[in-house]
């Protein structure tokens, strides 16, 4: 009889994967066991852990070099698996302090510290009062970035579809999980779930006639098989209903509709987390998928993601010009920065060559571009947070009039944020938008960072609209800055210190990425 082996799983290389899961899986025992009046204090110890541990092993790993293909092929730990997996675990914490900000005490002292910590949101206390704060967001939190984590060192198709789907499903959840039973977190999380459906649905649909063409699934294999293919277009027809569930995850036009009204309705913690989070999984995804296995099709695809960089620059950065709210304004502005990461990756410059690539080869202007846009997306939304009116966050610009007046260290943070989305010199928005311009241009497609760089000066006028509106203008009524733990401040000074030092120092961090800025094969 044949023998059936058992699976090789390197348990010490994956480790800082497996860390995460295992906190995910102990949050859901805090959840089932523990006492309600104790969950919290519980969770957010499980976190600390996890999140202390998952950082160290990676770091040891990293030093050792233990880099290679793992899990049976499945995962491939190379240069942007641990860059991407670190500051994945970077932004996952920042954000899961936010979500710990949403929780202020126990029992009936919840509402006089809400309503002193929380300007007007009544609402929000009393929910907390009546026992409606979710705990169990933290599980889901991590179970999420354990699919992030996946997600961007897939090495073969079904492993990134079943990444996928533990990235998507936790957030569909998370979107919903308002305080205060928010008809409108409702209605985003199910919008993004049935176009989140759809697009995984053309994705899988996508893997299925790829693996017909090539019958395999292995990244490495698929790369040699097609480069000695002499039919493409059954290969090109996969490619693109895989590109449908890539491009939907990053938000790219056609398939960003969702992403205003998500990120307008779920909780805005949430929002932060899945702002940075699932760009940064899936565009590293997107990226590996595109420069290994298709790299050998490029001169087919780049036409294409070409004119959807160009309609995602263009969608993104006029419809943030007619927003009156700052959540919309930063959801279509994440559509623009999504745009401009496809410059990099349509310049297809050195991610899959052996050796070291150029400074600003794909991957690496990719990942620096979006360290820099996860900092200043952790500041931004973390004020969004502070900045309230009587019925709770003040999302409207015109109540964001005078902020500089009534509260200038915030309004300071938020305009460094909104400087470092411009592409502003002196900023690590500024040195991202470079790298990934250089790369396009290197690649041959000088014209689409020229484009690239119109629509970013365009899209600086509105961040300067918001910015001239908080110092030069009159402060609104009824609209204070809310006092708030270490659990805010953090994020926000982190993000705003990594913003500036990265556009005044990038040098040791550019240096780092371009070094290991090469995709496994």
């Amino acid at each position: 009889m044949e023998t059936m082996n058992a699976p090789t799983i390197e348990w010490l290389q994956l480790s800082p994967l497996l860390i995460v899961l295992a906190g995910a899986v102990l949050g859901v025992l805090v959840e089932g066991i523990a006492p309600k009046a104790y969950r919290y204090f519980g969770q957010l110890c499980v976190l600390a852990l996890t999140f202390a541990c998952s950082l160290t092993m990676l770091i040891y790993n990293w030093f050792m070099g233990n880099a290679g293909v793992f899990a049976m092929g499945a995962l491939a730990l190379d240069g942007p698996s641990y860059i991407a997996w670190a500051f994945l675990l970077v932004f996952g914490a920042l954000s899961l302090m936010l979500f710990a900000e949403r929780r202020v005490g126990h029992g009936a002292s919840v509402f006089a510290a809400a309503a002193a910590t929380v300007p007007g949101s009544r609402a929000e206390a009393l929910a907390e009062v009546q026992g409606r704060e979710h705990t169990e967001v933290f599980t889901l939190g991590l179970f999420s970035l354990s699919g992030m984590m996946v997600f961007c060192a897939a090495n073969d198709l079904i492993t990134m579809f079943i990444a996928l789907e533990v990235m998507s499903l936790p957030l569909y959840l998370l979107s919903a999980m308002a305080r205060r039973r928010r008809m409108l977190s409702q209605e985003a999380a199910l919008k993004y779930f049935l176009l989140g459906a759809f697009a995984s649905a053309f994705f899988l649909f996508g893997i299925a006639l790829m693996y017909g063409m090539t019958n395999t699934l292995s990244f490495t294999d698929m790369a040699q098989i097609i480069a000695a293919s002499t039919s493409t277009w059954p290969i090109l027809a996969a490619v693109g209903l895989m590109a449908v569930g890539l491009l939907f995850k990053i938000g790219a036009v056609p398939f960003q509709s969702w992403v205003p009204d998500v990120y307008t309705g779920a909780p805005t913690p949430v929002t932060g987390f899945m702002a940075i989070g699932v760009k940064m999984a899936a565009v590293l995804g997107l990226t590996r998928v595109f420069l290994v296995p298709l790299g050998g099709l490029r001169w087919n695809w780049q036409v294409l993601l070409a004119i959807v960089a160009i309609l995602t620059m263009a969608v993104g950065a006029v419809m943030a010009l007619t927003q009156t709210n700052i959540k919309r304004l930063l959801a279509y502005s994440a559509i623009s920065h999504a745009g401009f990461i496809l410059t990099a990756i349509v310049g297809a410059q050195a991610g899959i060559a052996e050796g070291q690539g150029p400074a600003f080869s794909t991957a690496g202007s990719v990942l620096f571009y979006l360290i820099a846009y996860g900092f200043a997306t952790i500041t931004a939304f973390a004020i969004v947070t502070l900045v309230r009116n009587n019925a709770g966050e003040a999302w409207e610009i015109s109540e964001w009039q005078g902020l500089g007046k009534k509260n200038p260290v915030v309004a300071v943070f938020f305009a460094i944020a909104l400087l470092s989305f411009a592409g502003i010199p002196l900023t690590a928005g500024f040195i991202g938008k470079w790298a990934v311009f250089s790369a396009a241009w290197a690649g041959g497609y000088a014209w689409l960072a020229i484009v690239g760089i119109g629509f970013s000066l365009l899209a600086a006028y509105l961040y300067l609209k918001v910015i001239i509106a908080m110092f030069f203008k009159d402060p609104a009524p009824s609209v204070e800055v809310a006092s708030a733990s270490p659990a805010t401040w953090i994020p926000i000074g982190v993000g705003t210190i990594a913003s500036v030092g990265l556009g005044l120092v990038p040098g040791p961090l550019l240096e780092l990425i371009s070094n290991f800025s090469v995709f496994l094969r």
